[in-house]
C-alpha cells in the first residue's frame, strides 16, 4: 500500500490562491506553499500593503489587491486564475475581520461588515472559482477557536466564523463528486497583526491577552508558521483522505476553557 507523506516538495506542479495573504496566517501560508513547490497568487484589501509586497515576491508568488466584500473583485480574481494557471490546486480562504464589542454597542454595520468579508466573501470567492478548482484539489477555510468558546465582546466575530464552520460539512459533501476536499483551520490566539485591530485599548488588549494566556495549555500564543505547517498539511497529498473537518490550532485553549 502506498503511504503519501508531507515532503518537502508536497505541491510541486501546483498552484494556490490565499485570500488575506498580506500580513498574519495568510502570508506565511502563502510562502509554506510556494516553498512546497507551488505558484502562489495571494491577495490582501489594502492596496498600499499589496504593491510593496508585490515588490518583494520571488519567482512563482504574484499580489492582488482585491476586497473580498465585492463580487466584482472575486469575479476578477477568477480570471486571474484562469489566465495564469489555468486552474487551481489549493485554494486558502483565509480573508477575515475581527472588531470586539460588547452587545449594546453592535450596530448593523459591525454586523454586516463582519458577516461581508468573514462569510459572504469566503462563500462568493469560492463560488466564483469553483470552475477553475481541478480534481484533488484543497479548499480550506479559516475559522477560528472562538465560535464554540464563551467569550465576551466576540459575539459578532464568534457568530460569523461559526456560520463558515458550519459551511464546511455541507460544501465536503456537495464537492465530494468533484474529488475536492474541503477543510476549515480553527486558530486559537496567534501572535499576528489582528490583534491590534481589536479596536481595544492597549491596557485592556494586555489584559485580555493576560486572561487567554492563563488558559492554554502549552502556555503561550502561537505563531502565523504553526497554523500555515496545518494549512499547508492539509493542501498536500498527505491529507487526501481529510475532508470535511476542522482542525483546531490553539495549542489547547478549546479543551482547556
Amino acid at each position: 500500500m502506498e503511504t503519501q507523506t508531507l515532503s518537502r516538495a508536497a505541491l510541486t506542479g501546483k498552484t494556490a490562491l490565499v485570500t488575506g495573504g498580506t500580513t498574519g496566517i495568510g502570508k506565511a501560508s502563502a510562502f509554506a506553499f510556494h516553498a512546497a513547490g507551488a505558484r502562489v497568487t495571494l491577495t490582501g484589501v489594502d492596496a498600499h500593503r499589496t504593491e510593496s509586497l508585490r515588490r518583494e515576491l520571488p519567482e512563482g508568488m504574484c499580489a492582488l489587491q482585491v476586497d473580498a466584500r465585492v463580487s466584482a473583485d472575486a469575479t476578477r480574481l477568477a480570471e486571474h486564475v484562469r489566465e495564469t494557471y489555468e486552474g487551481l490546486d489549493v485554494l486558502f480562504l483565509n480573508a477575515g475581520i475581527a472588531q470586539l464589542r460588547p452587545l449594546e454597542a453592535m450596530d448593523e454595520a459591525h454586523y454586516a461588515e463582519h458577516m461581508d468579508v468573514n462569510v459572504k466573501g469566503a462563500l462568493f470567492t469560492l463560488q466564483k472559482l469553483l470552475p477553475l478548482l481541478r480534481p484533488g484539489a484543497s479548499v480550506i477555510l479559516n475559522t477560528s477557536v472562538a465560535h464554540s468558546l464563551g467569550v465576551a465582546n466576540f459575539g459578532m466575530y464568534s457568530a460569523s466564523k461559526g456560520a463558515l464552520a458550519g459551511l464546511v460539512p455541507s460544501l465536503a459533501v456537495e464537492l465530494a463528486p468533484r474529488q475536492i476536499r474541503v477543510n476549515a483551520i480553527s486558530p486559537g490566539i496567534i501572535s499576528t497583526a489582528i490583534q491590534g485591530k481589536f479596536g481595544l485599548p492597549s491596557d485592556i488588549q494586555a489584559a485580555v491577552d493576560q486572561k487567554f494566556l492563563a488558559r492554554i495549555p502549552l502556555g503561550r500564543f502561537g505563531r502565523a508558521e504553526e497554523v500555515a505547517a496545518v494549512a499547508l498539511f492539509l493542501a498536500s497529498p498527505a491529507a487526501s483522505y481529510v475532508s470535511g473537518t476542522e482542525i483546531r490550532v490553539d495549542g489547547g485553549l478549546a479543551i482547556s476553557a
